[in-house]
């Protein structure tokens, strides 16, 4: 077999990148023998590591595969979700920077107990965040095990099986080896790589197109059967009131439920000061818009390239662009040319997909140990290594319950499930992460209103809209008990979630106290007001 044979250069490639990866875990694990070590391990990064570091947990593989091909499929509309996913971190960087930083806070647990009753607050926001990562894991275990396969050429749902395995156990040791430090050195090498890879994909589109983006979009426009229409919003749900709604109701969820995402809240903990974090975010804020910028070009070259009809026929849902796009670029090339981009493409993915569940998998388990065993169930009894232990064992219990709901859950429809992890998180944690940080009236009533009000009320609409049951792309598509008219609930739940807790705080019980900042807390304080 010559250097260049597709399947060599695979595995070449991945193997690489797992042992880069592993070799950053085990430097970053050096000294890691307390808790504050092991969760804010990246306090001694610079603010442009951390930003490359937060933009790697903002760009996970769902966002690429999903926003490159609603572009390829709904042109406009898919430029409007990458629109607000650069909203989303500008928000991030705008209102989250100050109040959580700094202070040496682990998880949103800590932040919201400092105003409010430690034991509800603890309780609720370990929960919800639970809830709000697994589901998004489970998209991106299912989604790099068939990248995986594809890569190694390995067909068959059982070989699909196998990889969902074996990521899983490296996201497991990546979490649990290099903890807050190592999942971070992992973000920043996941962006660099993704970068590279999106910049070689973009100049290869525009280079048949003479380098000129109008007509690339032109192209485009021409090869998706809409014209001109393919470039106006209208192609993803359609131009109906309702369509149009479902359009807002997306921007809305994804602008605001991206930016409160636990593991992405928790990348802002170990930063030292209000400038550090927004400087850190500006690095994030850049890295994000110019992957998304490329992702745009892409997505259009897909359909340019490749054609909506064929893109239709191998995914509905456009899942397959990217891969499609790949194999289609240089077709008068030898195999292990072409072959040489889609590795190079199919392992950028995988390891998107091996950082950003590394980095959910300590999210939800720092929650699980640290707020539910270490402030809740054994208050003040157990020791530093006790409690690292414990977040050890979170990590592998919350990997080996991820596995296997991926693997049972692989032929889901990915979006219902992405639907749902970014609007609980609108929904939920961000009504309480903003009036539990910025409205000194906020009581413990109002958080339990708006943080489980505002999950079930998108449990509810979730269950009962389209994507579940009525059409063809549904998750139960021969059956239809649907009557919310949303794919999307967000334009409803996000409201209703901030109002029930503005309810819950007017006409519930008061505080007992109000933890007054200090001066470490100047931060905190003026954001609080």
């Amino acid at each position: 077999m010559s250097f260049l044979d597709p399947r060599t250069l695979a595995f070449v490639l991945f193997a690489g990148f797992i042992a880069v990866s592993f070799l950053l875990c085990i430097l970053a694990a050096t000294g890691q023998d307390d808790p504050t070590e092991f969760y804010l391990g990246t306090g001694g990064l610079s603010p442009m590591q951390n930003g490359l570091a937060i933009a790697g947990d903002y760009i996970s593989a769902a966002t690429v595969l999903s926003t490159t091909g609603t572009i390829a499929m709904a042109g406009f509309d898919g430029v409007l979700i990458a629109s607000s996913t650069v909203l989303s971190i500008l928000l991030f960087m705008l209102l989250m920077a100050g109040p959580l930083c700094g202070r040496g806070r682990f998880t949103l647990g800590d932040v919201l107990s400092e105003r409010l009753s430690e034991r509800p607050a603890r309780i609720g926001t370990a929960f919800v965040a639970l809830v709000v990562t697994m589901p998004l894991l489970l998209v991106q275990l299912g989604g790099a095990g068939n990248m995986m396969a594809l890569l190694l050429g390995i067909p068959g749902s059982g070989a699909v099986t196998g990889c969902i395995i074996f990521i899983g156990s490296l996201m497991v040791c990546y979490a649990a080896l290099g903890g807050m430090k190592g999942t971070g050195f992992i973000q920043i090498l996941k962006t660099v790589l993704l970068l590279v890879a999106f910049v070689l994909l973009a100049a290869l589109v525009l280079q048949r197109f003479s380098w000129n983006p109008a007509t690339l979009f032109g192209a485009a426009a021409d090869a998706s059967g809409y014209g001109d229409a393919f470039w106006q919003s209208g192609r993803q749900y359609g131009d109906s009131a309702g369509g149009r709604m479902d359009v807002i109701s997306v921007q809305l969820t994804l602008a605001v439920g991206a930016a409160c995402m636990p593991h992405l809240t928790m990348r802002l903990h170990p930063i030292r000061g209000v400038q550090a974090a927004r400087a850190a975010t500006t690095w994030a804020v850049g890295a994000v818009t110019t992957v998304l910028g490329l992702i745009v070009i892409v997505g259009a070259g897909a359909t340019a390239i490749v054609g909506a009809r064929t893109l239709r026929a191998s995914d509905p849902t456009g899942g397959n662009s990217l891969l499609l796009l790949t194999r289609a670029l240089d077709p008068e090339a030898q195999s292990a040319h072409r072959s040489l981009i889609f590795t190079m493409v199919a392992c950028a993915v995988i390891a998107t997909t091996l950082a950003a569940v590394a980095g959910l998998t300590l999210a939800a388990a720092a929650s699980l140990a640290h707020d539910v065993l270490a402030k809740v169930m054994f208050k003040g009894r157990l020791s530093p290594d006790r409690e690292l232990a414990a977040a050890r064992t979170a990590i592998v219990a919350v990997g080996i319950t991820a596995v296997v709901l991926a693997i049972v859950t692989q032929h889901w429809d990915r979006q219902v499930l992405i639907s749902f992890t970014f609007a609980a998180s609108a929904s939920a944690l961000a009504p309480v992460l903003f009036f539990g940080t910025m409205w000194p009236g906020f009581t413990i009533t109002g958080f339990r209103w708006a943080l489980y009000g505002g999950l079930a009320l998108t449990v509810l609409a979730i269950t009962f809209s389209p994507a579940v049951s009525g059409n063809p792309l549904a998750v139960f598509p021969d059956r239809d008990f649907h009557w919310f008219a949303l794919r999307n609930p967000g334009l409803l739940t996000i409201p209703a979630g901030f109002l029930l807790g503005w309810l819950g705080s007017r006409f519930g019980r008061r505080p007992r106290h109000i933890q007054t900042p200090g001066p470490a807390d100047a931060p905190y304080a003026m954001h609080t007001g």
